[in-house]
């Protein structure tokens, strides 16, 4: 998309430290003289819906996550949102969650809701405050002794000088943005799809040989369990109760956000539990005074991590050797294998197949309650063949799905460049470096059929601020 686009003709001194040039006619006045802080309490009964701003793509309905997440038990008093408000999520505004909402609805008053004082295209300000730039900006004006503990207050937020061109250019900004990030959308989803039927694959090998085994003449017998079928006859069917000396989900400590800090101990989310593996690369972290206090949920190595709520139940992992401390939340259960009965490798992979999904499915909704009880994880049917088959199928599957595997993570990695493309385009076209309105000219007025939303959702739900975080 860069390719043809040109800088414009004239430029003027912008007057600002972290930028050289503006271009001739725009203007860069404070945010406090566009915008202004805005609190409309919603009263009681309102029948407005809740909204929450997420830092990977903006602002939401909740009923677009149910069951994702944390719910708010009432929403009374909270603040009004109007179409066009700007909400920023205080405490994680230097990370991203700030945005244009599309919706009336009301929203937590741990957000600040910026009304516009006059005409302008607020999705161009949605794509301005997204920036690098303006995100070291926001962190350069938050207060807070470490930055999981940042705020930023609008008397601050307000000082921040914003890039405004002209209401024509804002539009003509707008309408290229839209086609360039739709096109490349759509090409990180076609890649998601791939890498989708790449797990595929992997799972059949896998589902394969932790139910049958690796003998194809192997002698069968009835499991008793209808979605399960037939299994070796040597092989037996356990309740995961049996299997483990420590079953038990954790908690977030009290303190909302401010609990997290940039150096100590990781507190292991859901987000961080992927089938066959932990990422780790956006953990949250805790104090080592808070990990001590919380003895009862520490991880160690060989233990298997399983989502028992969201949109990600079910998703499990062994924790590799060697491993750091560590705990986990209230959405995370510790499974501790006997390891002289059950290899936790063997054991995760056993929880990751579609037989072992459904059982989850099924005790997750015969439960009263949201999401999976740990006496349900306990109750869970597992297929366990002797010790040593257990190790030999692991290293079958690892040697089986590595061309899937590294297949997938290729494609994740070109996934990344393609958004690091659209972060350094939409930087250059909303700072001015480049002029794209005769560009927008020959862009078709109406554009391809909006994007269902975005699957990846589900491991957004604690960028949210949460409520009580404020108390």
């Amino acid at each position: 998309m860069i390719e043809g686009l040109k800088p414009y003709s004239k430029y003027k001194d912008s007057g600002l430290p972290w930028l050289d040039q503006l271009p001739l006619t725009w203007s860069a006045p404070r945010t406090k003289s566009r915008f202004r802080l805005r609190i409309e309490k919603s009263g009681r009964n309102h029948g407005l819906e809740l909204l929450s701003i997420y830092t990977h793509v903006g602002v939401r309905p909740r009923k677009d996550l149910e069951e994702r997440g944390n719910k708010a038990s009432s929403t009374n008093d909270y603040w009004v949102v109007r179409k066009g408000d700007i909400i920023v999520n205080k405490l994680l505004a230097w990370m991203g969650a700030v945005g244009v909402s599309h919706y009336d609805g009301v929203t937590s008053p741990a957000y600040d809701i910026l009304r516009p004082l006059q005409e302008h295209e607020p999705v161009y300000y949605h794509h301005l405050f997204r920036t690098p730039l303006y995100l070291q900006l926001f962190k350069a004006r938050s207060r807070g002794i470490m930055d999981m503990r940042l705020r930023l207050y609008f008397d601050e937020l307000g000082q921040i000088p914003l890039l405004c061109p002209p209401i024509d250019e804002q539009a003509a900004i707008v309408k290229f943005l839209d086609y360039a990030n739709g096109k490349i959308e759509r090409a990180i989803r076609a890649k998601r799809k791939l890498i989708g039927l790449l797990n595929e694959q992997k799972q059949a090998i896998i589902h394969r040989a932790v139910t049958q085994g690796l003998d194809p003449n192997v002698k069968l017998k009835p499991s008793g369990i209808p979605w399960l079928g037939e299994v070796p006859e040597h092989w037996e069917i356990r309740r995961l109760k049996s299997l483990g000396t420590k079953f038990g989900s954790g908690v977030t400590p009290r303190g909302g956000s401010a609990i997290y800090q940039d150096l100590g101990v990781p507190l292991l989310r859901s987000q961080n539990i992927h089938f066959g593996e932990l990422r780790l690369q956006n953990v949250a972290r805790i104090s080592r005074d808070i990990h001590l206090k919380m003895s009862g949920t520490h991880v160690k190595p060989k233990d298997v991590l399983l989502n028992i709520t969201g949109a990600s139940i079910g998703r499990a992992c062994s924790v590799p050797e060697p491993f750091e401390d560590a705990n986990v939340n209230q959405h995370v259960c510790i499974i501790r294998p006997i390891h002289s009965r059950c290899d936790a490798e063997y054991l995760a992979m056993f929880l990751a197949t579609e037989a072992a999904q459904t059982a989850i499915y099924i005790a997750q909704n015969g439960s009263s309650r949201e999401g999976l009880p740990v006496s349900e994880v306990k109750s869970l049917p597992i297929v366990l063949p002797p010790m040593v088959e257990q190790i030999e199928i692991g290293v079958c599957i690892q040697r089986d799905t590595r061309l899937a595997r590294d297949s997938a993570a290729q494609i994740e990695r070109e996934i990344e460049l393609l958004r690091e493309y659209r972060t350094t385009l939409t930087a250059e076209v909303v700072t001015g470096k480049l002029d794209v309105r005769e560009a927008a000219k020959r862009l078709p007025d109406q554009t391809d059929e909006p994007l269902p939303p975005d699957e990846s959702l589900e491991d957004l739900v604690d960028d949210e601020i949460t409520e009580g975080d404020e108390a």
